[in-house]
């Protein structure tokens, strides 16, 4: 006779509640988590699942033979994903067999890796994790040891970072950031047309980046331009390994030199001048930011502010039209243009007879074929200084990197560049 599922019988006349029986259908846990093995029996002791396994079949050598001649047993306690709230341990059989062609060897384990202690999907697990969140939080969450997280990120970041398709570049960008500020640096080496990170190295000397031209080897031959800072230590390899490529000096540290050197020195002395002036000191002290500030990133009141303070001061005013039209060298139609631009903003620093201004543009002048290489290939730092800062918010998050070799993974990690 057919069996009716359970009910839930109410009477109205007497409000009381019955039950008919009800049958469920038998829940099964898959076996085959675990390739060659089955679970035996287990064991639940303070949130911790511990399941033994039985082998079901022959061991499998590393020949790829089937086995089943065992030479011994060694059991081995296994980490394995958790389960709701419960922490897996697996006691796994590891036997060592007798194969008539390798001698007496280990089975080979699909889902264990040889001396591993976590299975291969939870190492993918905590992989996905590592990915999210830092080392401390995934160790927090898994209970496992930092130093065992952290190699296993460094492995997945040695095998997923791609090596770079060298026979493509033609022009670069090179930088360099603060590991410990004022004391250590590292420079990153870019591509400038996919914004792919492809060599970051410890130091800014010319040894410390002479790795990175070894490394591209023949190919140094095909770079056409590289952009770069003011640093003669990076010119001066380039040139050693690429002759044929242009050195181009980007805008944003050739200016920012001025204001610090031009701009400021000359503020602090004008200042210096107003001793008598309280009230007029204290604007010209405060000016700072307004004078260094692009006139299109200003508010109204600063507009006002800085036309004020300009008018007034007659070599504020001389220093900050020159920085303007120093400016526009970087967008010469071409390097005959940009020449002529040169000589017309040099000639007007020395009839200003401002000193630092001179003393500015005097070292300024050796640089100048990477400044007027600009009209040619209109290359710049820009998007290096970006991920510099993405650097730094990789480098917080850890609260810094002891491990070199870890830390430059994470940042070719994080700019594997677009597609060309």
């Amino acid at each position: 006779m057919r069996k009716r599922p359970e009910r839930l019988l109410c009477s109205r006349q007497t409000n009381t509640v019955t039950y008919q029986p009800f049958s469920m259908p038998k829940i099964t846990l898959p076996v085959s988590l675990w390739e060659g093995f089955t679970p035996a029996q287990t064991q639940l002791d303070n949130n911790i699942l511990t399941i033994q396994l039985a082998p079901t079949s022959a061991g499998r050598c590393r020949c790829g033979r089937e086995v089943s001649l065992v030479h011994d047993v060694t059991p081995r306690l296994v980490r394995e994903c958790s389960i709701l709230d419960y922490r897996v341990l697996l006691r796994v059989p590891i036997r060592r067999l007798r194969c008539c062609c390798c001698g007496v060897g280990t089975e080979v384990i699909s889902w264990l890796q040889p001396r591993a202690r976590l299975t291969d999907r939870y190492i993918h697990q905590l992989e996905q994790f590592l990915r999210l969140m830092p080392i401390k939080h995934v160790a927090q969450l898994s209970g496992l040891h930092w130093h065992t997280l952290k190699q296993l990120d460094k492995q997945r970041l040695a095998r997923s970072v791609s090596e770079p398709d060298w026979s493509n570049l033609r022009r670069l960008v090179m930088d360099e950031f603060a590991l410990f500020k004022g004391h250590r640096y590292a420079t990153v080496v870019a591509d400038a047309e996919t914004h792919q990170v492809l060599w970051v190295g410890e130091g800014r000397s010319r040894e410390a980046v002479r790795p990175f031209f070894v490394l591209l080897g023949e190919h140094c031959q095909q770079i056409e331009a590289v952009a770069m800072d003011m640093n003669s230590a990076f010119d001066l390899e380039v040139k050693a390994h690429c002759p044929q490529a242009e050195v181009v000096y980007d805008q944003f540290h050739v200016v920012a030199k001025y204001g610090r050197e031009v701009i400021d020195r000359v503020r602090v002395d004008r200042a210096n001048e107003l001793k008598t002036d309280p009230q007029q000191r204290r604007r010209v002290k405060r000016g700072r930011w307004v004078l260094l500030k692009n006139r299109d990133n200003m508010t109204s009141q600063q507009h006002t502010y800085l036309d004020e303070l300009l008018a007034e001061n007659r070599s504020l005013m001389v220093v900050y039209l020159l920085r303007e039209q120093l400016k526009e060298l970087w967008y010469a139609s071409s390097r005959d243009a940009a020449l002529e631009a040169w000589a017309l903003w040099w000639q007007q620093v020395k009839e200003s007879g401002i000193a630092p201004l001179i003393h500015f543009g005097q070292k300024l002048r050796p640089y100048l074929d990477g400044i007027v290489s600009s009209a040619k290939y209109r290359l710049h730092t820009c998007r290096l200084e970006g991920m510099n800062n993405k650097i730094k918010v990789i480098k917080r998050m850890a609260y810094g990197y002891r491990d070199c070799a870890y830390f430059f993974l994470k940042i070719r990690d994080a700019f594997p560049g677009k597609p060309r």
